[in-house]
């Protein structure tokens, strides 16, 4: 009596599968894989600082080096992105160098649409010597100068990334970069392994990215390195197309392409 009341259980726990998996199958239907394409209009906008050197008449071509300030300096109030970065070392040491300086909206990451565009923009606006334009940026700054240069390595001679979060699959983009990444050794926000390991994939594909990372510093890393002349000596030693073999047209060439990066939102200061 007992083995015949297991068969009957099995029997109806087995229809009742039967039945589920049927009702499943049913539910689910037909599948079959699809793709999206559409374009779309993007208007992107932001303010920028614009400091000129005294020398600046309109008549000659300058160096212009793009300064991408961290969370801490978002907002409308255009002074903030001054509060740290490269201003007052490059004014100190008188140097010919333009530098723009974006601000990104409160609480928002770098719109690196933004970014191309502005690039664009201050270059037919300014008198830039298109081979001598450089990027540098801290923390959330510091990850946007990754992701532009990835974007668009043949518009830039030189960047420097200070304690910025990297991709280094991106490393391949960056091969005939001319790099100078900076971290700090105790950098509890941006953990120095962002650097260390992009850096690591650049001499994997053959570049020779210089290093450097402060062993006492935390995430303020940007305070040596702004302050120290050999930054503004090594960025204006480079020359575009000089390091590696770039394309000489900047313009006419917007898009994505192999320069997507994955959207990070994670907050930075």
């Amino acid at each position: 009596m007992n083995v015949l009341r297991a068969c009957l259980m099995f029997v109806a726990i087995s229809t009742a599968f039967d039945v589920a998996v049927g009702i499943t199958r049913k539910a689910v239907g037909e599948e079959s894989a699809q793709r999206f394409e559409k374009t779309i209009t993007k208007e992107v906008a932001a303010q920028y600082l614009v400091v000129k050197p005294k020398d600046y008449d309109g008549r000659e071509e300058y160096p212009l080096l793009i300064f991408l300030h961290g969370r801490g300096a978002q907002g409308d109030q255009l002074d903030l992105v001054k509060r740290h970065g490269p201003f007052k070392k490059i004014a100190e040491l008188g140097l010919p160098l333009l530098i723009v300086a974006p601000q990104s909206p409160q609480d928002e990451w770098w719109d690196i649409d933004m970014l191309e565009a502005l690039v664009e923009e201050v270059i037919d606006d300014l008198d830039v010597d298109e081979d001598r334009v450089y990027l540098t940026g801290l923390s959330m700054g510091g990850s946007a100068t990754w992701q532009l240069a990835a974007r668009r390595p043949e518009w830039f001679a030189a960047i420097g990334p200070i304690g910025g979060r990297s991709v280094p699959s991106k490393a391949p983009r960056l091969r005939n970069m001319p790099v100078w990444a900076f971290h700090g050794a105790r950098d509890r926000i941006v953990p120095v392994k962002e650097t260390t390991d992009m850096v690591d994939a650049l001499h994997k594909v053959g570049s020779n990215p210089r290093l450097t990372i402060y062993p006492e510093a935390r995430h303020n890393a940007w305070t040596q390195t702004y302050d120290n002349p050999e930054l503004y000596e090594w960025l204006l030693s480079h020359r575009r197309g000089s390091d590696g073999d770039w394309p000489s047209d900047r313009r006419g060439r917007r898009g994505r392409g192999d320069g997507d990066w994955p959207s990070d939102r994670r907050k930075l200061p």
